[in-house]
């Protein structure tokens, strides 16, 4: 049942976060652009959290699912907390890590079921 709720509130963190990127939401993307992510690559990020969430959901039936889900999430947020970094924003590092740390849980919640 802790599988279940996490994942599923997981997947729903992220996907909010997929569509404040994909709808371009000024709270997000002013900071990407600070960051120097290129306007080019936001609807492929958007794109990339939305299909982590799915991928989470769909790993509650089909478990290989929300495992490699939950690394590529994983392997996601680690990426924005170096680009974080590199950007020497460290007042905001823990906006990424407030999506890393739920997806973790999810994926090692994941693969001990």
């Amino acid at each position: 049942m802790v599988l279940i709720i996490v994942t599923v509130l997981t997947a729903a963190w992220v996907a909010f976060s997929a569509y404040a990127v994909l709808t371009r939401a000024a709270w997000v993307v002013e900071p990407l652009a600070s960051y120097g992510v290129p306007r080019a690559w936001w609807p492929w990020l958007g794109a990339a959290k939305a299909a982590g969430a799915a991928g989470l959901l769909v790993g509650l039936f089909v478990p290989v699912i929300g495992i490699l889900a939950g690394i590529g999430l994983v392997l996601y947020f680690v990426g924005a907390v170096i680009t974080v970094l590199r950007a020497r924003s460290y007042a905001t590092v823990a906006y990424p890590l407030l999506y890393l740390v739920p997806v973790v849980a999810a994926l090692a919640l994941g693969v001990t079921a």
